[in-house]
């Protein structure tokens, strides 16, 4: 009886790309544990939930092909549930957080089911129309929402922003892991067939409003988890998280850190933020017409983005 073959030696290059990546892995970890050190812990914190944000619109743009315009609702929503539970019942951060998440993740399931039945232009859209929906409910609902002072004093047990950041970082990777643990796994490569051909999907039995309509789900629950991280670092919430502007801003973020990446997300959160905060330290008050400056300036000279053109292979 002939000796099975063994299986030959692994490829230099795939071992090589492996290793790189578990030391870029390392070094995204070092940098986090760094970051409340290097700059402003509110600063950090706040890095921290526009990184969520962003994976959580590169997640549906970049796996399924969608483009929201109306992730705000999820933001804000969260944003709003996580403080009234937090002000209303005293619950752990953690736990309010989670309940804002969930509240997003349900409030995605009659949006999603109307929304993923469209494409293209029509889809974004219509994820618009209901964001401005929600503004204007929460800008009404005055007694529950606090409409234009919106919530203040949200209550949070960790007061200093420094040891509140370690005590969000567990959240925000848990969020990211989820994130790579679904486009790795084979409900992602399904979505990924579904952004290159739908029709063919279909063809092999797929249900493609279902998968599209899961994914939506499970991005607004990621943009759940930054909305309420947001609430509870800045201890307030007001319309702002509700605002399609707030869309557009994360948006920015994915296209500048790179569409398809999840990197990308963290990346551009990142360089963002901190652009921001310098800015408004040094006086200048026009920092949408920056932001909106380098994202023109990315579409037309990095269309992969940051991450996606310097790391990404061909």
């Amino acid at each position: 009886m002939a000796e099975a073959e063994r299986p030959g030696p692994e490829p230099r290059g795939s071992a090589l790309r492996r290793n790189a990546r578990w030391l870029l892995l390392a070094a995204a970890v070092v940098f986090a544990l760094w970051l409340p050190f290097g700059l402003y812990p509110a600063v950090a914190v706040e890095i921290l939930c526009w990184a969520l944000f962003a994976v959580a619109i590169d997640l549906l743009l970049g796996y399924v092909g969608l483009m929201s315009f109306g992730h705000a609702a999820f933001w804000g929503t969260s944003a709003y549930a996580t403080g009234l539970v937090a002000i209303h019942w005293g619950l752990p951060f953690p736990l309010a957080v989670l309940c804002g998440a969930l509240t997003a993740t349900v409030l995605a399931v009659p949006i999603g089911y109307l929304a993923v039945k469209r494409t293209g232009i029509y889809f974004a859209m219509v994820t618009l129309a209901f964001a401005q929906m929600i503004y204007v409910v929460a800008n009404k609902w005055s007694s529950l929402t606090g409409g234009e002072n919106g919530l203040q004093s949200v209550p949070r047990a960790i007061t200093d922003n420094f040891y509140f950041y370690y005590a969000a970082l567990p959240i925000v990777f848990g969020g990211l892991f989820l994130a790579w643990r679904i486009v790795h796994s084979p409900f992602g490569r399904v979505l990924v067939a579904i952004r290159d051909n739908p029709s063919r999907a279909r063809a092999l039995g797929y249900a493609v409003h279902r998968y599209k309509l899961m994914a939506f789900m499970l991005s607004a629950f990621l943009a759940g988890l930054g909305g309420g991280l947001f609430a509870m670092g800045h201890r307030f919430v007001s319309l702002e998280t509700l605002h399609w502007t707030t869309s557009g801003k994360a948006v920015i973020i994915v296209v500048l850190g790179g569409i398809g990446t999840l990197w990308g997300g963290p990346l551009g959160a990142a360089a963002i933020v901190r652009l921001e905060d310098w800015l408004s330290f040094s006086g200048f008050e026009q920092i949408g017409l920056v932001t909106g400056g380098i994202f023109v300036l990315t579409v037309l000279l990095f269309r992969r983005g940051v991450w996606g053109t310097l790391f990404k292979r061909r």
